[in-house]
């Protein structure tokens, strides 16, 4: 079965960086597409960043551009999210999610203060 778990989260000054790592296991992690999406308190979830099966194409939401970078690593199972410069606004739990599937892992908070 599809299990994912995510980590690297943490507090973080403004202005700082964090990188998420986000385990897959229980399906053939190089056939999908794969997600970061977060969720502020009393927000709704949001996506964030995805990356096709291979790498070769990443998109991102216009509150992370140029900051955030999607990558994977499929020979580790793993999809990473390095975040720089980071704002009191990207505070939220991350989770990471794969295309297809209706399954969520228990995420990673991100905390940005001062």
């Amino acid at each position: 079965q599809v299990h994912l778990v995510e980590s690297g989260g943490g507090l973080v000054q403004p202005g700082g960086s964090l990188r998420l790592s986000c385990a897959a296991s229980g399906f053939t992690f190089s056939s999908y597409t794969m997600n970061w999406y977060r969720q502020a308190p009393g927000k709704e979830r949001e996506l964030v960043a995805l990356i096709f099966r291979t790498g070769a194409y990443t998109n991102y939401a216009d509150s992370v551009k140029g900051r955030f970078t999607i990558s994977r690593d499929n020979a580790k199972n793993t999809v990473y999210l390095q975040m720089n410069n980071l704002k009191p606004e990207d505070t939220a739990v991350y989770y990471c999610y794969a295309q297809g599937f209706d399954y969520w892992g228990q995420g990673t908070q991100v905390t940005v203060s001062s």
